[in-house]
């Protein structure tokens, strides 16, 4: 196989991205790459780890995910890949990889120190470009992990939000806001999923209240709405609008789902 996906904070205004993928064509030509989004807010880690733990499951068995929310870049933080039965990591070890590697069977860690694989000079800043491209691309051309550097035990970790019972209901909190201004929880679909009535309730910037529809527009215009998402988690929505903009919600903020 040779698709590589790429996730990162850069954007698209700058010369990163086209860098990065300029790097991995120049080690194998024959690569298909994926831009799973660039559009992470700068620095943020657990929003880059929500992306990748959404999209990475679509494609092929044996792609290369690139994960790049690199705060750390430069400083002793450890960079890994991390090999699964179906797919191979490769990013900073600072939790990115995380909630996409909860939901599969880890077959290797390994740290990324054999510069054979790294480009010749290595920016202090600019480790996409320099290391994780280059590595990703030998990974690609069928590289064993274990040529990459020693093996690890375990890599960081991110906690994931949990859910705790509150007045005869769930409660969780966002953790995603998307491009359409839904705000995403980490309450999965099967906990609300078939109930017969269901509300929810945002505790914010302001209260935010509505109940469970199958579909953005099944609410009133200009409205909010629960929905349960592509995602597979629960959404609070406005119906024409952007959730996120009209009532201020953020990540963290907290949500109450009331079933019967």
């Amino acid at each position: 196989m040779h698709t590589i996906t790429l996730t990162t904070d850069f954007g698209t205004c700058d010369w990163f991205v086209g860098t990065m993928k300029g790097v991995v064509l120049g080690i194998n030509p024959r690569a298909v790459i994926v831009d799973l989004t660039h559009e992470i807010p700068p620095g943020d880690i657990r929003a880059g780890a929500f992306a990748l733990m959404a999209g990475c499951r679509y494609f092929p068995k044996g792609t290369v995910h690139v994960a790049v929310v690199d705060p750390g870049v430069g400083s002793r933080r450890r960079a890994i890949a991390v090999q699964t039965a179906n797919y191979f990591f490769v990013g900073p070890d600072n939790g990115v990889l995380s909630w996409a590697l909860a939901r599969e069977k880890i077959k290797a860690i390994r740290q990324l120190e054999n510069q054979k694989y790294f480009l010749k000079t290595i920016s202090r800043t600019f480790h996409g470009r320099d290391i994780f491209a280059p590595v990703a691309a030998h990974l690609s051309r069928g590289l064993a992990v274990k040529r990459l550097g020693r093996e690890l035990k375990d890599f960081v970790r991110l906690p994931w939000p949990k859910l705790t019972k509150h007045l005869g209901g769930i409660r969780g909190e966002i953790v995603y806001t998307d491009h359409f201004g839904n705000a995403i929880t980490n309450i999965a679909a099967e906990l609300v999923s078939g109930r017969r009535k269901v509300t929810c309730e945002v505790i914010g910037k302001r209260k935010v209240r509505c109940a469970l529809a199958e579909f953005y527009g099944a609410g009133p215009a200009n409205s909010p709405v629960g929905v349960i998402g592509s995602s597979g988690f629960l959404e609070i929505a406005v119906n024409g609008g952007s959730a996120a903009q009209r009532f201020g919600l953020k990540t963290g903020d907290v949500v109450i789902v009331r079933t019967s």
